[in-house]
């Protein structure tokens, strides 16, 4: 029988166009021309996620129906009843284990079209039973969002589930487990403001709702009308509360390479367990084997527009990079970036400031000075790094912390201190190379770490030499004698044991070959990160304490830990 025109196109909601259904529902239910996300039921969720034939339920016993006896306008007992014969699930949540490219996960899936995907006792009980399965199996966690909020009709024993989740993840973040989420549209509520926030990694769909109150509730209570784009997915993104915002079609190669990433033992193998690592040009750790030069043409080369930046080393040195953002506290500096990645196999989260190379890009990442914004995304991806196991790699080039009256506001010196802190006591690897400038405390709030290095036309120093020239000098001109005053540039720097080994530059300098100068800094990390891996935390710890305690005091015995020649 030939389809009717109603079966064949439908009307896209989002932008009222034709659209042919074969190939909207090829897509995903995305609209090829708007690019509207439309709602999945969970079980079209867990097919589109996961390899076929991995998925494996996880059921468990729920409590009995109605435990209030509710009734509106029509009995509770008689919505769920209808919600069941209307989608064929006990409850609004599917869970299950499986893969995605072949990496095991465990997924608890809401489904809006039951009930709301109201987070009720079943529900609650679903995720818990998830998560406790995650914990058991030791394999990461994935959520699936979509929700209008805790369920009425349950009272405050729907309150409890909140509890109940978040409780059930934070057992997850004691052990190390991963956990993402995705959130889609939309995602309020008890949902929101429990397990669909806490997760490490939040990605969601272009246009997804997230919020705690609906906006017909905000606007009811404030009387205002709430700006273009409010609570989406783009709007959270800006403001430093999610990670990323991903096309339906890109989730499960993102969520593959996370899943892939944080896995600290994803490495090649060696003779000793690790991979091979290439000859190429050495580290150089005599002050004596480096030429010296005014530093400051050292500080101009530093200050080249043209040498990479962290998302380009980024690009150069690490295999599926996936970029974490946001301080998940209202904002995301653009100064600082990060993510997870992969070193020649293992897996690392990189953190680097980013200056950008022309004035556009420069202007957009402030010229790399970072807010307390900037220090507090810094400290979540560090967590993270601690809690997966995960060594940390920084990257840093910064004239300093951004010196306005709104990061005063917003606590720099605090941000910075803590920084400083966190790094003194991280229980991973850290290796810290000084790709630039090393502005002041700026630099040092990512630079806390068990191998200092740095590039041959780096410069590390407690202030510009424009700013110590001023101040000093009472002259900003004399910042060329300033510089070399202050000892900032990689010989000096080498000498004073401030890093431990120096990556010569090729040619020119960095900005004149990126390439060769990312597999010198890659090769660098590398034998440092190989060389850390074998000691246990105690002792990166202790060492990394020492290092530091022993600058300035004379009693003290040489801490500094050689790298390996080359």
């Amino acid at each position: 029988m030939t389809m009717t025109l109603e079966a064949r196109w439908l009307i896209c909601p989002g932008c009222s166009d034709l659209v042919f259904r074969a190939k909207y529902e090829r897509g995903l239910r995305v609209c090829p021309g708007c690019g509207h996300h439309a709602r999945l039921t969970a079980r079209e969720r867990l097919d589109a996620l996961l390899d076929p034939g991995s998925e494996k339920p996880v059921e468990t016993a729920l409590q009995a129906d109605d435990p209030l006896g509710f009734t509106d306008t029509r009995p509770y007992a008689e919505r769920l009843a209808a919600a069941r014969a209307a989608t064929g699930m006990r409850e609004a949540a599917l869970c299950a284990t499986g893969t995605i490219e072949s990496h095991p996960v465990v997924v608890a899936c809401l489904d809006f079209s039951f009930v709301g995907g109201s987070l009720g006792s079943g529900v609650g009980e679903l995720v818990t039973v998830a998560a406790e399965k995650a914990l058991a199996e030791r394999v990461p966690l994935l959520l699936v969002t979509a929700s209008g909020g805790a369920r009425m009709q349950e009272g405050a024993l729907s309150l409890m589930q909140m509890a109940k989740c978040s409780q059930a993840l934070a057992q997850l973040d004691e052990a190390g487990i991963l956990t993402l989420a995705l959130i889609s549209d939309p995602t309020y509520g008890g949902v929101a403001a429990s397990f669909a926030t806490l997760p490490d990694v939040l990605i969601a769909e272009p246009g997804a709702h997230l919020g705690f109150a609906g906006p017909r509730v905000i606007e009811q209570t404030i009387r205002q009308r709430l700006p273009e784009g409010f609570q989406t997915a783009e709007f959270l993104l800006a403001r430093g509360l999610i990670d990323a915002v991903v096309p339906r079609a890109a989730l499960r190669r993102t969520l593959a390479r996370l899943l892939t990433a944080a896995r600290p033992d994803a490495a090649g193998t060696s003779g000793d367990g690790r991979a091979p690592v290439p000859a190429t040009a050495g580290l150089v750790r005599d002050p004596s084997a480096l030429p010296p030069r005014p530093a400051w043409d050292v500080v101009r080369l530093a200050r080249q527009a043209g040498r990479p930046t962290t998302l380009d080393y980024a690009g150069l040195l690490l295999e599926d990079f996936t970029e974490l953002r946001g301080d998940r506290a209202g904002a995301d500096c653009p100064a600082i970036v990060g993510g997870i990645g992969r070193l020649r196999g293992r897996g690392v989260m990189l953190i680097g400031h980013q200056k950008g190379h022309d004035t556009q890009e420069r202007v957009k990442r402030n010229f790399g000075m970072p807010t307390p914004a900037g220090y507090r995304k810094a400290a979540r991806l560090m967590r993270l790094a601690a809690k997966l196991g995960l060594p940390v790699v920084t990257l840093v080039d910064t004239p300093g912390a951004y010196p306005g009256l709104e990061a005063e506001e917003q606590g720099q010196a605090w941000a910075i201190a803590d920084n400083q802190r966190l790094m003194s006591g991280l229980p991973v690897p850290v290796v810290t190379v000084i790709t630039g400038e090393g502005g002041s405390g700026g630099a040092l709030a990512l630079a806390v770490a068990d191998r200092v290095l740095a590039l041959s036309n780096a410069v590390y120093s407690v202030i510009s030499p424009e700013g110590c020239a001023a101040i000093l000098w009472k002259d900003a001109a004399a910042a060329p004698q300033a510089a070399q005053a202050l000892g900032l540039d990689a010989r000096e720097l080498l000498r004073r044991r401030i890093v431990d080994a120096v990556i010569p530059e090729p040619d020119a300098g960095a900005h004149a070959s990126v390439s060769r100068t990312a597999e010198r800094v890659q090769e660098a990390v590398w034998r440092a990160l190989d060389e850390l891996a074998a000691l246990p935390p105690d002792e990166l710890i202790e060492a990394r304490r020492r290092r530091f305690r022993s600058y300035g005091s004379p009693s003290s015995e040489e801490t500094r830990w050689p790298i390996t020649a080359t």
